[in-house]
């Protein structure tokens, strides 16, 4: 399957946009599929992912460690993330005719830059859709767009910075999206 980076990551950024938008009042705190962090800490993680995997384009830092997330929301959290997605979407597209654009992980071709942060924009879109209550699972198209940049990053984050959770089994039968989710290090049926 060919993948269009650009486009993979444009609608990982709407499925993200889309669970935070559908958080309730008073769930900022709650549980997340992500057992040390809660729904605010997951998106805080994300909008500051999203900044560090593109630091080296801009030359701009996250404005906070990734790692360690704040647990609180401030202003307003959609148009916050909103426009660190815009920024970054921007990056990435700004090395569209290079050969390669710098990254965390080395020299990548910016179609495949972003594919690695559409997979970090749908997976905790999942968690926060998931930790809320929200009818927004991963789809089994957007599952099968991401399954090749995972098999080429997961294991090397995994192995080189221990950022994603050791993968786990999934059953005989699982679909796409639970294999992807179990591979990352998700409960595929994780329940708040």
């Amino acid at each position: 399957m060919t993948v269009d980076g650009f486009k993979l990551l444009a609608d990982a950024h709407d499925y993200l946009l889309t669970a935070v938008r559908g958080v309730p009042d008073g769930a900022w705190g709650d549980a997340t599929p992500c057992s040390e962090w809660t729904v605010a800490q997951v998106l805080n993680h994300a909008r500051l992912d999203q900044q560090a995997l593109v630091m080296q384009i801009t030359g701009t830092a996250p404005a906070g460690d990734p790692f360690e997330p704040a647990d609180t929301t401030a202003g307003d959290p959609v148009a916050d993330l909103a426009a660190v997605l815009e920024s970054a979407a921007a990056a990435w597209e700004s090395g569209r005719d290079a050969e390669s654009v710098p990254t965390p992980m080395g020299p990548m071709p910016a179609g495949a830059g972003a594919a690695v942060a559409a997979l970090d924009a749908a997976v905790h879109a999942w968690d926060i859709a998931r930790a809320t209550g929200q009818d927004l699972p991963l789809t089994e198209e957007m599952a099968g767009a991401l399954e090749d940049i995972a098999s080429r990053i997961v294991d090397f984050v995994r192995d080189s910075y221990g950022k994603y959770a050791p993968a786990l089994t999934v059953a005989d039968g699982a679909n796409r999206a639970e294999k992807l989710l179990a591979f990352t290090g998700r409960d595929p049926h994780w329940t708040r």
